[in-house]
């Protein structure tokens, strides 16, 4: 398998800075950004591993469960999250940074809603063919 990622030592990310965007599957107006710091992920060809920052703002608040096909890791180091709201973003457990989750392909998670917002690294990446 073909190595997706570039060696990168120690550097500083400025979380206030970057080249932040909207997130696939997030609507334009959810607020919800992404940082991509490493990889890249390729769903259509189902190869390659990335590692991306994730931003969700206060008040944020999905309302559909979430599946993909790609393992997903998982560790919030900042902020809240509630997980497994309904689709009115009610219920679900709540959690606080330090977090972790790992989440296998075909997985449903979901819906989320986060109080005060929240930082998560996320790593993405399919198994070796």
């Amino acid at each position: 398998m073909a190595v997706t990622k570039l060696h990168h030592e120690f550097h500083k990310i400025d979380l206030d800075k970057g080249d932040w965007k909207l997130p696939e599957g997030y609507a334009p107006d959810s607020g919800a950004l992404e940082l991509i710091i490493s990889g890249s992920l390729d769903t259509e060809n189902k190869k390659g591993s990335r590692t991306r920052i994730m931003r969700f703002p206060p008040g944020l608040a999905t309302h559909e469960k979430i599946v993909h096909d790609y393992w997903e890791e998982v560790f919030m180091f900042e902020g809240d999250m509630t997980v497994g709201a309904d689709e009115n973003g009610e219920g679900g457990e709540s959690f606080e940074g330090y977090t972790y989750a790992v989440r296998p392909p075909g997985a449903y998670h979901g819906p989320f809603r986060s109080v005060n917002g929240c930082y998560m690294v996320e790593i993405h990446y399919y198994d070796p063919a």
